[in-house]
């Protein structure tokens, strides 16, 4: 291939790149925008968690109320452009995948959405609680007269809810990355220490200072780990199984 080719080659792939990038901008715009609409009710739900009730919410600057709507139509808009950012990689990236390869990839993309919104859930329903309750705790035993701003309140929900809800795909990314040959179980299973190392370092720094919190998000994450080590020899074990059987046509037709 000639200097220039390889040239047009970038090119094109860059043009490709831009396009997609686009589109994605398009869909998150166009959630955003449905996020706007829908903020009101949302937000009427998200302040009237169990844990937030007795204390009054306050807006210090005049943008905290149309921050906050802002705010809830970007999770809004990041639910919806979450999958459709993993389908726009898979195109992206699917020219260069066999065919099995390429829609095996391309089931995957649904789930993402699923496990999205599990880890929302989880995030909500359970550690967010949690954490608030602790935090507010430890305040009233210090004494402190209580003033939280509606602009805090979300920054530390969103805080915690957006980061888990994005750990939720680990199971997916390893599968994914199992198919493409780029991982396998016995890896992972030597990485163990330190994914382990590192999921726990997530855990702590997400979670209000206390064993208890950390330990209630610690064991999710790593038995999320374990399931992708699952996943992953299980995809593992089916790439053996065709590699031997293409093997053995091949050994028959010599």
């Amino acid at each position: 291939m000639s200097l220039e080719a390889e040239e047009m080659s970038l090119v094109d792939h860059l043009t490709e790149l831009r396009r997609r990038l686009i589109y994605v901008l398009i869909v998150f715009v166009a959630g955003l925008v449905l996020g706007l609409f829908v903020a009101k009710p949302i937000y009427l739900y998200l302040i009237d968690a169990d844990a937030a009730q007795g204390f009054v919410l306050h807006a210090f600057s005049f943008w905290d109320g149309i921050g906050m709507y802002v705010k809830i139509a970007m999770a809004v808009s990041l639910v919806f452009s979450v999958p459709f950012i993993v389908f726009q990689l898979w195109a992206f990236i699917s020219p260069g995948l066999r065919p099995v390869e390429r829609s095996a990839a391309l089931r995957y993309v649904p789930y993402v959405f699923v496990l999205f919104i599990l880890g929302i859930a989880f995030a909500y329903y359970i550690v967010f609680p949690m954490a608030l309750s602790f935090t507010i705790s430890i305040t009233r035993s210090m004494g402190l007269e209580e003033t939280y701003g509606i602009a805090e309140y979300f920054s530390f929900l969103f805080g915690l809810v957006i980061p888990l809800a994005l750990l939720f795909e680990l199971p997916l990314i390893v599968m994914f990355l199992t198919k493409l040959r780029v991982l396998n179980p016995l890896r992972l299973r030597r990485m163990r220490r330190y994914a382990y190392f590192a999921l726990v370092f997530i855990a702590v720094v997400i979670t209000p200072p206390d064993f208890i919190s950390d330990f209630l998000v610690t064991i999710p994450l790593l038995a999320l780990y374990e399931f992708s080590v699952f996943l992953s020899a299980f995809v593992y074990r089916r790439q053996l199984a065709e590699d031997a059987e293409r093997e053995a046509r091949y050994v028959k037709a010599e």
